[in-house]
């Protein structure tokens, strides 16, 4: 029942920051919205596995985490470097 519980409030917390992400104020708003999405997902998968007792769900969540972190530092590094102005 816990484990449930937390996945519907992982569910509404990343809805919440999806809403974040479409009203943030800033470029860096947006881009932290997108790595909290990024992150709560990774969680997310995580305890979906061990909740279905299915543990490659586990390392999808691993592989999703390296994809993520090299997206979200790819796009700092081209929003810092001016993006598309130069």
């Amino acid at each position: 029942m816990f484990l449930l519980i937390t996945l519907y409030l992982l569910t509404c917390s990343i809805l919440a920051c999806i809403f974040r992400l479409i009203i943030g104020p800033t470029i860096w708003d947006r881009l932290l919205a997108l790595n909290l999405i990024s992150i709560k997902t990774i969680i997310l998968l995580s305890i979906y596995g061990v909740y279905t007792n299915q543990l490659f769900l586990i390392d999808i969540a691993l592989s999703y985490g390296i994809i993520g972190f090299l997206t979200i530092t790819l796009l700092s590094k081209f929003i810092v470097m001016g993006g598309r102005q130069k």
